[in-house]
């Protein structure tokens, strides 16, 4: 058995992702929690990984991939951005999100100008990626959504280390969160 992993273009290949979005998050259960409301930002690129044929194939996990000039205590920073980080029900405990979130990093290494990576993440998942060397950011993020910049608290920011190790001030993305 050989597991596929792609890492194209966001745009191009959400329709491919949106089926494995829909099962993972149906509109009823997302519009209860606490990110229900968000406006997110579209991927720049997803990481796909498909389930072999005898886990019944088809798409088994997704990583959204997001590049962003943005602000760190004032100061211009490229950051890399994780998203959408998603797994099939009968795929899950089989490692596919680690592999897509290790694609995913390694995408953004080779990316030059990114100096630190971010994510977003409900409480039952800080173990994982504090496993997979993520750091709590304990400092205050700031993000657009259609009301205009806010502080973005829906879900907790935890950070990986290329360049730069934030762990603390101000993080204004610039932008739509991921």
């Amino acid at each position: 058995m050989s597991i596929e992993i792609d890492v194209l273009n966001g745009n191009e290949s959400w329709p491919i992702a949106e089926p494995l979005f829909k099962a993972v998050w149906p509109a009823d259960v997302v519009e209860k929690l606490p990110w229900g409301h968000v406006k997110w930002a579209h991927a720049d690129l997803r990481v796909l990984i498909e389930a072999p044929q005898s886990g019944g194939g088809g798409l088994a996990c997704h990583v959204g991939i997001y590049f962003r000039h943005a602000t760190w205590d004032g100061r211009k920073v490229q950051i890399g951005g994780i998203g959408g980080v998603s797994t099939r029900q009968d795929c899950r405990r089989q490692g596919y999100a680690s592999l897509a979130l290790d694609a995913a990093v390694q995408t953004m290494r080779h990316h030059e100008a990114v100096q630190f990576a971010l994510l977003f993440c409900e409480p039952h998942n800080f173990a994982f990626y504090q496993s997979r060397g993520w750091h709590p950011f304990t400092g205050e993020v700031y993000a657009e959504q259609p009301e205009g910049r806010v502080r973005f608290e829906a879900m907790a920011p935890f950070v990986f280390d290329f360049t730069r190790k934030p762990r603390q001030g101000v993080i204004d993305l610039c932008g739509l969160p991921w």
